[in-house]
């Protein structure tokens, strides 16, 4: 897996597939398919389809007269694959360079796979029974190597988790002192620390205060470099929209809201930040 990591001759073919993916005319589509309104990605959610149909047909396949089933489960597998596919190009597409090598080989497998079932399909259909067994174990396992890559991806290299789920945790209970009022320019992103947590705090027009945890949740951005747009700050690298007032995530690829800190000023013009209860 560190191997994979460090191809670093696939960042070419990954840069050209990653402007066509972005490229595509989603629309609206591009976020249901990123899982924002699910709460976390939704190409682990589609998965389970195919690798599920095709499981059941593998085992079908070891017993007698259950041939028509598997060859059902085997079509099922592969019709549901193209959804699953879609959403995990458009997570890949915004992954970095280490992430994005071990996901285009990720994809290799799994489109082996679906080209293996493809032809255990066909080899069925045309009643070689004992060829589209064996394509059909293949492709599992093929899948099977997919989906240890695919956990590789989620698991070791954090690639779709919340990267702000630890805040309330390093974040200690109370009011933190983070500077004066006259310190946060109207409109402007600003950084600031509570305990070892990073703060984007934004000054609105009437004098009130907003402040986000400032690392975005999709990939640790920095949203103090973000621009602040109707209301919401927008992450610099792949930009994910959080509205200021309460951290929701109105635009992917961010799936998670952003943990929103309550601000008060002091009579004397200093701020103070708390963590929001949930």
């Amino acid at each position: 897996m560190h191997a994979l990591e460090g191809l670093e001759y696939l960042d070419g073919p990954a840069a050209s597939i990653r402007t066509a993916v972005r490229a595509l005319p989603l629309g609206r589509a591009r976020d249901a398919l990123r899982g924002l309104w699910l709460g976390h990605p939704l190409h682990p959610v589609l998965v389970q389809l195919p690798i599920g149909a095709w499981s059941s047909a593998a085992i079908l396949d070891l017993f007698p007269g259950e041939n028509r089933a598997a060859d059902r489960l085997v079509a099922v597998g592969l019709a549901s694959a193209g959804p699953a596919a879609l959403a995990g190009w458009v997570d890949w597409a915004e992954q970095r360079p280490r992430q994005a090598r071990v996901g285009l080989v990720h994809a290799a497998a799994n489109i082996t796979a679906v080209a293996l079932y493809g032809g255990s399909l066909l080899a069925r259909v045309n009643g070689l029974r004992s060829l589209g067994r064996v394509l059909g174990f293949g492709g599992l396992s093929i899948a099977t190597v997919g989906g240890v890559l695919g956990g590789h991806l989620a698991y070791r290299q954090a690639a779709g988790v919340n990267h702000a789920e630890a805040v309330p945790v390093l974040v200690e209970p109370g009011w933190h002192r983070i500077g004066k009022l006259d310190d946060f320019p109207v409109g402007e992103p600003v950084r600031r620390m509570a305990d070892e947590v990073p703060l984007v705090v934004v000054r609105e027009d009437d004098g009130r205060l907003n402040a986000l945890a400032d690392r975005c949740s999709h990939m640790d951005g920095p949203l103090h470099d973000g621009k602040v747009i109707e209301g919401c700050v927008e992450c610099p690298w792949h930009g994910s929209r959080f509205r200021l007032a309460d951290g929701v995530n109105v635009q992917g690829p961010a799936t998670a809201p952003q943990p929103l800190f309550t601000c008060r000023v002091a009579p004397d013009g200093s701020v103070d930040v708390r963590l929001a209860q949930a």
